[in-house]
């Protein structure tokens, strides 16, 4: 666009300056022609017997003869009246004579008796036999309105030309960095390729202009693969590592307790609240978090695998789960923590539903192509609005009598969180709680 308009800038002012240049031109043409016409009087004129000057009967130019030609001329003596007129004034009157200086000449437009006119005003002086000298000034004008029609047909064609060339240029213009920019799409197109998991790195055929970039990229992503897995055997290296001495704690504990010491109920306590300490920090500490160039992860199947979990676990309870998936719903980040957030979510539904749960997800395409929204609904108590923010906290718990350690749905949270999602809990049309996971697309 920006190359348009300059390109469009240039062209009209180029166009302005010819359109200048060429009345400029026109209107000096004109003023020669009637210096000329004028000098061609001055050659007609003739003399009488004392040597005094006689206006001319037979006149050069043919128009000055045709009445109302649109060429005129006219020659006085002294004052600004005219004392003779060329026949093509015949019925008109015009005061466009103004006297001049010897050899002095004006050239200007006027406009009168509804005319615009091109005058040139020019003064003689002429001198007798007798040795005296009479001041005449001679004045010749053409109606511009040829000039104002060649001017017309001037700017039609040069318009005409210019717009035709502007065209043709942006034209031009367009296809060179439609191809030039090719390339640059090419790796948009591969990095979409890349984020919908059908490639790995770019490798597509690019200039060298481009090589700096396609193996930064594919450096990056390499890179962050590499540091997602040394991150993740990190963590797992040092949950190992911290298991035996807790192991070794809690052993000591039981056997203190089992020899008649005094009751370690205490110690024993901090030494699983600091196991589960670990456990917690190690979980979200491993959350991948959402990165651009990650593979979709599909949703239907882990839910499908998941419902079909849970009706195992859930045999004795009576639950219809039902299911609204899309199948081209995905996840852009780590398959486990998908399963984490959904199987805490999942499981919670029903443990606290009556008979129904209900799962439903769909892609969000109004931010991006790649946005995710699920639902999770239950036909059991629902969740107060005061209880919103507290069954988010880590260890409270809305329902004390049913089992469990009030973690779940914090952890849930803060994954949901880590992805840069939100997580709305408002009621159902079932008569329970509504869990809303949003995503939106990267």
């Amino acid at each position: 666009m920006a190359a348009s308009l300059v390109l469009a800038g240039f062209l009209g002012v180029t166009g302005l300056a010819l359109d200048k240049a060429f009345r400029v031109s026109a209107e000096a043409s004109i003023r020669e022609r009637l210096q000329s016409h004028i000098y061609g009087l001055l050659a007609a004129v003739d003399e009488d017997s004392a040597g005094r000057m006689i206006f001319p009967q037979e006149l050069p130019e043919p128009r000055f003869s045709k009445p109302d030609s649109g060429l005129y001329a006219m020659a006085g003596a002294g004052g600004p009246g005219a004392d003779w007129h060329s026949h093509s004034l015949t019925g008109r009157s015009l005061d466009i004579l103004e006297p001049q200086l010897p050899g002095e000449s004006v050239f200007r437009r006027v406009g009168q008796s509804g005319m615009e006119l091109y005058v040139v005003n020019f003064g003689v002086a002429w001198e007798d036999y007798s040795g005296q000298e009479a001041l005449y000034t001679f004045t010749v004008a053409e109606d511009a309105a040829a000039f104002e029609s060649e001017i017309q047909g001037f700017r039609a064609t040069l318009w005409g030309w210019l717009g035709g060339l502007a065209f043709v240029l942006l034209l031009a213009q367009g296809l060179i960095l439609r191809w030039g920019l090719h390339p640059l799409r090419a790796v948009a197109a591969d990095l979409r390729q890349i984020e919908k998991g059908k490639a790995e790195r770019l490798d597509g055929d690019y200039p060298k202009e481009l090589d700096g970039l396609t193996s930064n990229l594919n450096s990056l992503i390499e890179n962050s693969k590499a540091v997602q897995i040394r991150y993740r055997n990190s963590l797992d290296d040092l949950a190992h590592s911290l298991k035996t001495p807790l192991a070794i704690l809690q052993s000591l504990f039981d056997r203190e307790t089992g020899t008649g010491h005094q009751d370690n109920g205490p110690g024993r306590e901090q030494v699983e609240r600091m196991d589960e300490i670990i456990r917690h920090q190690l979980q979200r500490a491993a959350v991948s978090g959402r990165a651009t160039l990650a593979g979709p992860v599909a949703v239907s199947p882990i839910v499908e695998r998941l419902v079909r979990s849970l009706k195992k676990v859930y045999r004795d309870k009576p639950i219809a789960i039902g299911t609204e998936l899309d199948q081209d719903a995905a996840f852009y980040g780590d398959e486990s923590d998908l399963m984490e957030v959904l199987g805490n979510l999942l499981d919670n539904a029903c443990k606290y539903c009556n008979s129904e749960v209900l799962i439903s997800a769909h892609g969000n395409h109004q931010d991006s192509g790649n946005g995710l929204e699920i639902v999770i609904e239950d036909d059991g108590i629902g969740i107060a609005p005061e209880m919103k923010n507290t069954v988010l906290q880590r260890g409270r718990r809305m329902d004390e009598n049913v089992p469990g350690q009030g973690i779940g749905l914090s952890m849930a949270h803060e994954i949901i969180t880590v992805y840069g999602g939100k997580l709305r809990i408002t009621a159902s049309p079932l008569g329970g709680a509504m869990l809303r996971i949003s995503f939106a697309g990267v």
